[in-house]
């Protein structure tokens, strides 16, 4: 009898705990005090020309030097002329997982795939123009600058996540053959190099950010945050911003490192999430989402939060940012649109699966991947499907194209292709319809007198147009 009641007792705990703990996350998430912003508040409608350090001559040649393609990691080319439908010209297998894009310069693209291995791959063809091997892992993108290589490694093969104290490293390379120029040895780096002037920014898994001399790898000054940084640096103005594990948001002087101000995440249950996403700089703003599935805008001057809206269950996206939009992906299969003065939701699209990676707007198209694992072990919910790339009107949100491989990164593109990174292999596609330079002009009359084709066709070579969608703007 006394056992019998003792299995009633304890199934009434079982049952009673998780109501309890569903009440107090009510609770929480009902008390946390999401802010609307304002377009008359530190919002910068006037935007500077993306800040160069190096002649014209020479920026001209880097099509997407480095991850979210401007020191401000806007992620966004509008002045690329690339539009479905697309032909594939060549697929490039790295023979493992690709967890971020590809940069691109002087006609390559440099990427690294996660157990080691360091690719230079020609435009034209997708063949092999140099490789290396390293015994670090790697998941970040390189950064390229004055005709050199640089890219950011992990912890030693094989890629054991704990203990958090192993070693990192950060590699110069010749662009053009692969050539070790310097290494630099410190903790391990989950973030991609930002290159300003004579300066590379990385932060490291040992809560520190270097500024290293981009000649000798040498070490300027470096800067102890509260948390690991796995963000990537951004810079505007001066300054350089990241976030860390601990969920604080840094803005540094980038000549010295001293600290201007620190901004903090909303708190749950008396603690806060991480930024593990790369913070965007637009319009006097840094736009960065949280683990926590909160979206927020700090003045880049204040450190103030402007807005913080709601979006999913996870971020882990940077935002790209255009005409006004901000765009993020969630873990609960979201990819959404807010408006960048006041933070409001503009439009909201449903994936297959969670979305992990940074997206990119390129020529009106904002294009993102779809990961069908990840959060599968999370605490919160996470939407699993399939994989695979989508490219949307990024002002309205309406699905214009398909592609059936896609995890993690975004597309990159150059001035006449675009390029989508599957799970381990990279594919390079041109628009259908784009005449060769040579016969441009011959075919212009003909094109004009025929009409426009359909694009409503679709297979396995060129992806899906969405049915009833233009092939033209």
């Amino acid at each position: 009898m006394l056992r019998t009641r003792l299995l009633i007792l304890v199934g009434f705990v079982a049952a009673l705990v998780p109501g309890v703990a569903l009440g107090f996350w009510l609770h929480d998430e009902g008390t946390i005090d999401y802010k609307r912003g304002s377009s008359t508040v530190e919002f910068v409608t006037t935007q500077k020309k993306p800040e160069q350090k190096r002649p014209r001559a020479v920026v001209l040649r880097l099509p997407w030097p480095t991850y979210g393609l401007r020191v401000q990691r806007t992620h966004t080319a509008a002045d690329f002329d690339i539009r479905p439908p697309y032909r594939l010209r060549w697929t490039f297998k790295a023979h493992h997982v690709l967890e971020f894009p590809p940069s691109i310069a002087y006609g390559r693209l440099y990427v690294a795939q996660q157990r080691g291995r360091f690719f230079a791959i020609h435009h034209r063809t997708g063949k092999i123009v140099w490789q290396r091997r390293f015994d670090h892992c790697s998941a970040s993108s390189p950064t390229i600058a004055y005709r050199v290589v640089y890219h950011a490694w992990m912890q030693p093969l094989p890629c054991n996540r704990y203990p958090r104290s192993q070693p990192g490293m950060i590699t110069a390379m010749a662009a053009r053959t692969g050539k070790l120029i310097w290494r630099f040895d410190a903790g391990a780096f989950e973030t991609s190099p930002l290159v300003i002037g004579r300066t590379l920014y990385a932060g490291s898994w040992n809560h520190k950010l270097y500024a290293v001399n981009i000649y000798t790898g040498k070490p300027r000054w470096t800067f102890t945050a509260d948390g690991e940084i796995n963000s990537s640096a951004a810079y505007s103005s001066g300054k350089i911003y990241f976030g860390t594990d601990a969920g604080s948001l840094y803005a540094l002087d980038a000549r010295t490192g001293r600290q201007r101000w620190r901004a903090q995440a909303l708190s749950r249950f008396g603690r806060r999430e991480y930024f593990y996403a790369t913070p965007t700089i637009a319009y006097g703003r840094v736009f960065i989402g949280n683990a926590d599935g909160t979206l927020y805008a700090f003045g880049a001057s204040s450190g103030r939060m402007l807005w913080a809206q709601r979006a999913g269950t996870y971020i882990y996206t940077a935002a790209a940012v255009w005409r006004g939009r901000v765009y993020v992906g969630t873990y609960d299969g979201y990819f959404m649109a807010f408006n960048a003065a006041t933070g409001d939701r503009l439009w909201r699209f449903s994936a297959s699966s969670a979305v992990h990676g940074a997206p990119s707007v390129i020529d009106g198209l904002v294009y993102f991947a779809a990961c069908p694992a990840c959060g599968s072990v999370a605490s919160r919910y996470a939407k699993q499907g399939a994989r695979g790339t989508y490219a949307l009107d990024a002002l309205t949100g309406k699905e214009v194209w398909h592609w059936p491989d896609g995890v993690f990164s975004p597309a990159v593109a150059d001035s006449q292709h675009l390029y989508i990174v599957g799970r381990s292999r990279i594919f390079s596609f041109a628009p259908k319809h784009r005449a060769h330079p040579a016969r441009q002009k011959k075919q212009k009359p003909k094109r004009k007198k025929q009409g426009q084709r359909s694009a409503a066709r679709s297979d396995t070579r060129s992806g899906t147009l969405a049915p009833g969608t233009s092939a033209r703007r």
